[in-house]
């Protein structure tokens, strides 16, 4: 996505992004059309054009008698998916290459800062992405709009999606713009806007002025606007080193981009959108400035049954709303929180863009198969109805009828499989067709859009409000992957409009309108495009959009418009047909006339199609540049045959000259003027074209007043024209030259793609070209007789050709050639004639073989001779065949059919042959045996009349079909009687009668299908009969059959006069039996019986093999019996009157139905009468029951209820709670379900429940009793809603409720305030029970909380000192018991929360250091004890007198035993020390002074101060002393902590000064005080001065450089040479440098380099010789002695000479000189001194000038040892180890 592309030139204004909880946009129209309307969609459509298209979209909603069947099946049904990330497709960051924006924005710096980017900038610990933090600030406009709008959290999103951010980080990442990318930002303003101005003034500049570019240097390079050089082209004429990614050229270089990364090159005509000229700064390619990583697109994802993608619908939609039913304003609210993340990451999945010709049409096709559940009708008229999209886009009136080639996804419609929030993201349709959608089933869809007309205001905004993803990517809204909330557009002044598509309904989108929405659950729709003829115009501006692009169309505008002008359109098409096709008329004019003036004369047509009654029959060749079809005209080179281009970027072609280009073209501007006043005639036909649109069209007579130079003169075209017609006549009239033809075509190539007035060149060159072709064919004629007649290998002329060319009339030209051509015609039309003739009549073989030899001797090819040659060819065949026929003498060895074929044959021939006579004898006889085998075989045919003819027939020679049938007939029927006279053997006497019955069906069916009769096929029917009869007889005696089956076998047995064999008499037996045993049974059915006499039938029936028809009576009354008398046992068990509660009641309606059932049985029972007393007895009990329930109800309808004993409502209610329970038992003792006893039991609760109410009159009741009470009432309160009753004591129960919850709940969860009692006393008014003590009790704690409120009152009323914290505490205490709530209770609730939260924080602070005490005073006490000791010490350092305390001590005890250090006179326990006294007399120095005088630190730091890592936190006492809050009391504390932070401060203070007095201290014995006061600084450091305080964290650094370099030093010293002098001289100086000292270490870097030389190998084996001067030792070869000297001065001491040998010899030393050195020379004998700046300068010049003079001093300087300076005095490294022993803190 997005590579290689350019970006844009202009960018705008950014615009804010916000979002809204409610979108509120506006609905588009709704249309629901009638029947009648219905059935035109096109004129439809029309017809509500003009309303709805401002909308840019509309709903339709069809009758409700539109009902298509959805023809795919839903269960074998699979489709591919992609991957949608919703929460991307707005909020996410641009594709942008990191590595690009660091290589720019560093090349800024370094030319605008003079500076790099050293280091990564860190943000929360990683590294932070400059490229996304810069885009996503531009995305929000810029700096000062994200500060002013407080947009750091959106901007944050974009760098670190998924991750929270503070408001500490929201500033943190402010800065970092504000230091990194502020300036760029601006750079990149100003920038935009230069290159905004240069595109303007790229537009503006005449055409001319673009010719008028110069290229001033092979390589050009173009500037920014920095003047700094930028990168474009090297241009060679042969050899070209840069091509176009593009166009694959390497020509042009003079406006070729190169990319400043990757160097790749594009034309500036070649990019997308194209720029007019070099852009300023440096530019990059969009493969450099996109990143594949970053690059957003919708993923292919699984492939998918509709069953699984229903499931991971449900999954989401359960996901994002539960189970239940979300509304659709929650839905679209989600969806744009998530589109703009605000939401987290959220992914979906779209089956989307499904070609239906692949995965099939949810709409009924001609060619897919009907699903059986629909009707054959339905189907047939939904696969032909208008509104099929797969009909719609070839339906009458639409402009795309005339593409041959069904287009995917435009007129083939494409499939959308969709769940919740799938998405089809912003843009408008290919060519700016219109697009209709239909759904078919599942949730709605949500569509948004824009009208057509507000298309260019709607891009604006998209760019100003996502500016980077345009910039990286120009073309967005062609990706169709980008979503903008409509309230960003509607804010912005662009109208949106919303339409809610349902299924079943259409939804239309209008031309160029923009378009997207989302899905609101699993559905699926289907769209297609369509192009109706008012379309036309907005084709054309998306044909000219994807040429501004680069984007490849879907078809060719101009084809498409030919192809419709000269086919049948619509009346309502002409109009804006005749205006499409007069732009395209005039634009392909004015370039072809350019052309021209541009020197293009040479022009050819292109080839013709094959079918251009169609579009897209034929791929049309594209532009290289724009990548257009080109099938109107083209540009081509022989230089690049391959390249074609259109009119309008001709010059990009290549570099050579525009005589050498060609203009194709498929139409003249003749025709293509005819075409416009076609359709404008067709428009109007009564009235002439209008002269408006003459003149348009003739207004090509312009390009006869333009004039251009040719051979130095001005002319015009039709001057031009003129002089060739001139040329043309002279020619005509004198003989043939073929050079002066051909000179004259090409120079009328000019004229030919012209309009009418060049109508008389086209008439000429017509004529022309005739002309030449007409020689050419008369000379080719006489050169291939000429060939032919000298002898050889050479093709005759035609005859037929000669024939043409020789009836040209008249004569174009003079040719010679042409009577001689002639008088050869003659002789060939001769020999014609003569094969005519024989031919056409009855020849001999010889005459027609003589013919034959005339015309292989001719000159001439005449077609006859093809002809005679076949027919001498098929005569000789002839006679062959008929030969073989004749002698062949073999019983039926000739077929009929090959004499046939001959006899037709020869009469076709017309050869006059002898055997044709014998031949047509043997014809004969076989058509006099076909007639007899005819005869025979249309009868009636016996078996002996075909013997007789077989046998007359038998030695014929010619084989008869008919009679090799009627002889294969003869022996089928022999054979079936064979087979027949076998099975008759012994048939009844056979056991398998079964296989007997199949053996003769199959030889009755192969009898019945036999050619010739037989007289046994009766008998065989007969038989078949019998042993059908004898196979039921043997199923019968084997099963039992019913009764009427065995008397119909017997009958039909006597009918077939078998019924004397055995098995029919043992089988009549049995029936008799059988007949004997049924009238039996009928008469114990017809009246009751004993259940005796029924069994009795049973056990006979077993014995009988015939099915009886009265056994299953007999048989169901005993089922019927029984059953009833298995229901009646548990109403007979002898318990039925006691207790029922071990098993369940019975049914009343039960025992009523039993008794019933029994008077309609067939058997008699003593039960029956058992069952009736019982039936009876429970009748009266249920009278009894309903007496009492009204009695009952009655005392429900009390209303005078007071205390429930003056009126005697508790003994009334007893009383009937007894009778209840009485009559309850009795009801139980029957056992059955009686509806009444539920009824009496509900009474009975219900009345103790009433008398449980009652009986709280007279006592306090606990909460729970009341609560168990009101548990219940809501049970009572729904079964009793009209009891007056129950009513009142619920009421009161409720009021009783509310006053335990507020005095005897066991916990105050819900304290009520105090007017709340107030009310419920109130209430108690109103209610008719009398609670006296809960009242009383109400009263009294009213009047309590009143007085603590008053108590409250005075304590506030106070001074802030005489309020004390116990008083406090005793309110809070009451406070919190009371029964009510009020604002005194919070307040003095929430003021000692705040004091004791306080305190716990300090105690939470202090705690490390007090260890365990519990007490916050203690440890704050203890704390202020260590401080004052710290104070002392520092006091004291300062000689300052004080109190004697001890060191080393944090909670000792003054009694406890010391010492006294003899140098700083301080004490310390001996217990603190652990140190044993040997001699009392004995001086102690406690280990900080053997320390300050060097001595080693004891190993186990004994008398140090042990703070074991109990610090407390200054920062933090200092916050909490300082809190915001606000006490209402005094605490101590707080005055104690006061202090404590003053102390501490005042410790850090003197800390401070003794860390500043070391770091300007400058020699030893200023160090020696250093070390005092920084002893003192740990002996007093008692509070927590924290780790990473300034001046600690500089101690540690200065000890870690240190070590460092002494590590480093070492290394260097035992190297043995490794490194070079300037790296040991380096570490020397870095050494030197620092404020430690290091003395041990430099002298050993010093010792190793003394031995140098000038080859820096001081280390080898070979001889060496010291300098006299300065000590330095050198080889003695390196320095070219031949003899070494006494003495030797080296050229670094005496420049100018090579050596020096001394006067004074004798007084030198003669061991100096030794070849091998045991040890270094000692140093310099006088000290180096750094040089001044000046001096150094000068002293540098000075020896870079005597490069030239001495190699030797040039090498001295390089390697001479640097100056040293004059260092202050350092610190001891060891010196400082000793306060960095310090044990870590212990962490708790």
């Amino acid at each position: 996505m997005g590579k290689g592309r350019p970006r844009a030139v202009e960018t705008g204004q950014n615009l804010t992004v916000s979002s809204t909880g409610s979108l509120n946009i506006q609905s588009g129209p709704v249309y629901y059309p009638s029947e009648e309307e219905f059935r035109d969609p096109l004129g439809y459509i029309y017809k509500i054009r003009p309303e709805a298209e401002p909308y840019g979209i509309c709903k339709i909603v069809p009758p409700k008698t539109w009902n298509p069947p959805f023809s795919l099946n839903l269960d074998s049904f699979t489709f591919p998916t992609k991957t949608q990330a919703i929460h991307q497709l707005q909020a996410r960051p641009a594709s942008c290459d990191s590595k690009t924006f660091e290589l720019e924005y560093n090349r800024f710096l370094e030319g605008h800062c003079g500076k790099k980017l050293k280091k990564r900038v860190i943000f929360e610990g990683e590294e932070l992405d400059l490229c996304k933090l810069f885009n996503a600030v531009r995305r929000y406009g810029g700096y000062d709009k994200v500060v002013k709008g407080k947009k750091w959290g959106e901007v944050f999103r974009f760098v670190r999606s998924g991750k929270k951010i503070s408001e500490c980080a929201k500033h943190v990442l402010c800065q970092l713009y504000r230091e990194h990318l502020y300036d760029y930002e601006g750079y990149y303003n100003r920038l935009n806007r230069e290159r905004a101005k240069s595109y303007k003034r790229g537009i503006n500049e005449d055409a001319k002025n673009e010719k008028k570019a110069k290229i001033y240097s092979s390589k050009r390079r173009r500037k920014n606007s920095d003047h700094r050089n930028v990168k474009v082209c090297k241009v060679e004429e042969e050899d070209h080193d840069q091509i176009c990614e593009q166009c694959r050229s390497g020509l042009h270089g003079e406006v070729m981009l190169l990319c400043d990364r990757c160097n790749k090159g594009w034309h500036i005509y070649c990019l997308s959108p194209p720029l007019k000229q070099v852009p300023p700064g440096n530019w990059y390619c969009f493969e450099c400035l996109n990143s594949d990583k970053d690059s957003f697109g919708f993923i292919p994802g699984k492939q998918f049954t509709l069953e699984a993608f229903r499931r991971l619908a449900d999954r989401a939609n359960k996901k994002w709303f539960g189970s239940g039913c979300a509304s659709r304003v929650q839905i679209e609210k989600k969806f744009w929180e998530i589109v703009e993340g605000l939401a987290g990451d959220v992914e979906v999945m779209y089956g989307s863009d499904l070609d239906t010709s692949v995965h099939g049409s949810g709409f009924p096709r001609v060619n897919d198969q009907r699903p059986e559940s629909v009707e054959p009708k339905a189907w047939d008229e939904y696969c032909k109805s208008p509104w099929n999209l797969n009909n719609l886009p070839k339906l009458k009136g639409s402009m795309l009828r005339a593409v041959h080639h069904n287009i995917t996804g435009v007129m083939v419609p494409w499939l959308y499989i969709g769940m919740l929030f799938s998405a089809f993201c912003w843009h408008f349709e290919d060519h700016c067709f219109y697009s209709m959608n239909y759904l078919h089933w599942g949730e709605p869809k949500c569509w948004y859009s824009v009208p057509g007309s507000e298309a260019s205001a709607f891009e604006k905004v998209m760019r100003d409000c996502l500016p980077d993803l345009f910039d990286a990517q120009p073309d967005l809204l062609f990706q169709l992957v980008t979503m903008l909330n409509p309230s960003v557009l509607r804010e912005n002044g662009v109208p949106v409009y919303s339409v809610l598509q349902e299924p079943g309904n259409f939804v239309i989108t209008f031309p160029r309108s923009y378009h997207g929405g989302f899905n609101l659950g699993l559905n699926c729709a289907e769209a297609v495009n369509f192009a109706p003829a008012d379309w036309l115009p907005h084709g054309g501006s998306g044909a000219e959009l994807y040429q501004l692009y680069r984007k490849a169309p879907v078809l060719s505008h101009e084809e498409l418009l030919c192809v419709v002008a000269k086919s049948d359109w619509d009346k309502n098409a002409s109009t804006y047909l005749r205006k499409e096709l007069l732009r395209m008329y005039k634009k392909e004019r004015t370039f072809r006339e350019r052309l021209w003036l541009s020197g293009i004369t040479r022009s050819s047509p292109m080839s013709p199609r094959r079918s251009p009654e169609f579009v897209g029959t034929e791929e049309d060749p594209t532009c290289i540049i724009c990548k257009q079809y080109l099938y109107l005209s083209a540009v081509v080179c022989r230089c690049r045959p391959s390249a074609f281009v259109c009119l309008e970027h001709w010059e990009h072609l290549c570099e050579c000259k525009s005589s050498k280009h060609r203009l194709l073209y498929r139409h003249t501007l003749a025709v293509l003027a005819d075409l416009v006043l076609i359709v404008d005639k067709h428009e109007s036909e009564e009235m002439p074209p209008s002269d408006s649109l003459l003149g348009n069209i003739s207004s090509s007579s312009e390009l006869n007043s333009l004039k251009k130079k040719v051979k130095g003169a001005h002319v015009t075209h039709a001057q031009l024209a003129e002089q060739w017609l001139s040329q043309a006549c002279k020619i005509f009239q004198g003989p043939f030259s073929g050079d002066a033809y051909a000179t004259l075509l090409k120079e009328a190539e000019q004229f030919l793609w012209a309009g009418a007035e060049m109508d008389s060149v086209r008439d000429v060159v017509k004529n022309l070209t005739a002309a030449r072709k007409w020689v050419q064919g008369i000379r080719d004629c006489l050169s291939k007789i000429e060939n032919w007649s000298a002898g050889g290998d050479f093709e005759k002329v035609a005859h037929k050709r000669v024939k043409k060319l020789l009836s040209v009339d008249p004569v174009p030209c003079n040719e010679p050639g042409y009577h001689k051509l002639k008088h050869c015609a003659e002789e060939a039309n001769l020999l014609v004639h003569d094969i005519d003739a024989a031919l056409s009549t009855f020849s001999k073989l010889d005459e027609l073989e003589l013919l034959y030899s005339r015309a292989c001797s001719s000159s001439i090819h005449v077609e006859q001779i093809l002809k005679l040659s076949q027919k001498i060819s098929l005569v000789k065949v002839w006679i062959d065949n008929a030969r073989k026929a004749i002698s062949n003498e073999q019983p039926a060895a000739v077929e009929v059919d090959i004499l046939y074929k001959l006899k037709t044959e020869i009469l076709e021939l017309q050869v006059q042959v002898q055997e044709k006579e014998m031949i047509f004898d043997l014809v004969s006889q076989a058509e006099s045996c076909q007639a007899r085998c005819r005869s025979l075989l249309s009868g009636s045919v016996t078996l002996k009349d075909v013997e007789v003819l077989l046998q007359e027939m038998a030695s014929f020679s010619v084989n008869i079909p008919e009679l090799a049938l009627l002889k294969q007939y003869q022996i089928d029927a022999s054979l079936w009687i064979t087979k027949l006279n076998d099975i008759m053997i012994n048939i009844h006497q056979r056991e398998d009668q079964q296989s007997v019955i199949n053996e003769l069906n199959r030889i009755l069916v192969d009898g019945e299908s036999l050619k010739i009769q037989v007289d046994e096929l009766s008998l065989v029917k007969i038989e078949l009969k019998k042993a059908c009869c004898r196979e039921k007889a043997i199923k019968a005696r084997n099963s039992k059959m019913a009764l009427d089956f065995l008397q119909q076998l017997l009958a039909d047995a006597v009918i077939l006069q078998i019924e004397r064999e055995d098995l029919f008499i043992s089988l009549s037996r049995e029936l008799a039996g059988a007949l004997q045993w049924e009238e039996r049974a009928k008469d114990i059915l017809a009246c009751k019986a004993q259940m005796s006499e029924f069994e009795d039938l049973i056990r006979m029936s077993e014995d009988i093999v015939a099915i009886m028809p009265s056994l299953g009576d007999v048989k169901a009354a005993i089922l019927v019996a029984n059953s009833w008398l298995n229901n009646s046992k548990p109403f007979l068990e002898p318990d039925l009157s006691g207790s029922s509660t071990s098993r369940s009641l019975l049914k009343l309606d039960d025992l009523k139905e039993l008794v019933s059932e029994s008077r309609f049985l067939k058997i008699t029972f003593k039960q029956q009468n058992v069952l009736e007393t019982i039936l009876e007895n429970s009748k009266r009990w249920q009278h009894d029951a309903y007496s009492l329930l009204q009695d009952v109800e009655c005392l429900y309808s009390v209303t005078d209820i007071g205390d429930g004993r003056s009126n005697d409502l508790i003994l009334k209610i007893e009383h009937i709670v007894n009778l209840i329970e009485s009559v309850s038992k009795a009801g139980l003792s029957f056992g059955l379900d009686f509806p009444e006893i539920p009824k009496l039991q509900n009474a009975c609760s219900t009345l103790h429940w009433c008398n449980k109410v009652l009986s709280f009159c007279y006592l306090m009741p606990s909460y729970e009793d009341v609560e168990s009470l009101m548990n219940i009432s809501e049970q009572l309160s729904i079964m009793h809603s009209s009891c007056n009753l129950l009513s009142s004591l619920i009421f009161g129960a409720k009021w009783l409720k509310k006053v335990s919850e507020v005095i005897s709940a066991p916990v105050k969860c819900n304290a009520c305030k105090l007017t709340d009692a107030e009310e419920m006393l109130a209430a108690y008014q109103d209610i008719s029970v009398a609670f006296p003590m809960m009242v009383a009790q109400l009263t009294e704690a009213t009047c309590k909380h009143r007085l603590w409120q008053e108590q409250v009152h005075q304590f506030l009323s106070l001074e802030m000192g005489e309020r004390s914290w116990s008083q406090l505490m005793q309110l809070e205490e009451y406070g919190k018991a009371s029964f009510f709530t009020c604002p005194e209770v919070d307040i003095v609730v929430s003021e000692v929360e705040k004091v004791e939260k306080w305190k716990q924080r300090c105690m939470d602070a202090v705690k490390t250091f007090a260890g365990d005490e519990s007490s916050l005073l203690c440890a704050l006490q203890k704390i202020k004890e260590s401080l004052d000791r710290s104070l002392y010490i520092y006091e004291k350092s300062e000689s300052c007198g004080g109190v004697c305390l001890y060191m080393c001590c944090m909670s000792g005890s003054e009694d406890w035993d010391f010492l006294t250090c003899s140098t700083c006179k301080d004490c310390y326990h001996l217990q603190c020390l652990e140190y044993r006294r040997n001699n009392a007399e004995e001086a102690y120095t406690c280990s900080y002074c053997q320390l300050l005088v060097g001595r080693l630190i004891p190993p186990n730091r004994c008398g140090f101060l042990r703070h074991n890592g109990k610090y407390s936190d200054l920062k933090l006492l200092s916050d909490l002393l300082f809190v915001d809050e606000k006490f209402c009391v005094r605490i101590e504390e707080r005055e104690i902590l006061q202090q404590i932070v003053d102390q501490a401060y005042a410790c850090k203070k003197c800390l401070t000064e003794i860390l500043d007095f070391e770091m300007s201290c400058y020699n030893k014995d200023q160090f020696t005080a250093v070390g005092k006061k920084l002893t003192t600084a740990w002996k007093g450091d008692a509070m927590n001065i924290s780790p990473e305080d300034h001046l600690i964290l500089k101690l540690s650094e200065l000890k870690d450089i240190g070590l460092q370099w002494v590590d480093r030093a070492k290394k260097v010293a035992a190297d043995c040479g490794a490194l070079g002098l300037d790296g040991v001289f380096e570490l020397i100086t870095e050494g030197e440098r620092l404020p430690v000292c290091l003395k041990k270490e430099l002298e050993l870097l010093r010792a190793r380099s003394r031995l140098h030389c000038i080859c820096r190998k001081p280390y080898d084996e070979r001889s060496m010789i010291v300098c006299g001067r300065c000590d330095e030792w050198y080889h003695i070869r390196c320095v070219n002695l031949v003899f070494p000297p006494k003495v030797y001065i080296c050229a670094a001491c005496m420049p100018g000479t090579q050596h020096l040998v001394s006067s004074f010899d004798s007084l030198m030393d003669h061991e100096r000189c030794t070849v091998e050195p045991k040890t270094p020379s000692p140093r310099h004998k006088k000290p180096r001194t750094g040089p001044k700046k000046s001096e150094s300068s000068a002293t540098q010049k000075m020896l870079i000038g005597d490069e030239n003079g001495s190699g030797i001093g040039h090498l001295r300087w390089r390697n001479r040892k640097p100056f040293r300076r004059a260092a202050k005095k350092r610190a001891e490294l060891d010196s400082l180890t000793s306060f960095f022993h310090r044990p870590q803190p212990i962490i708790t």
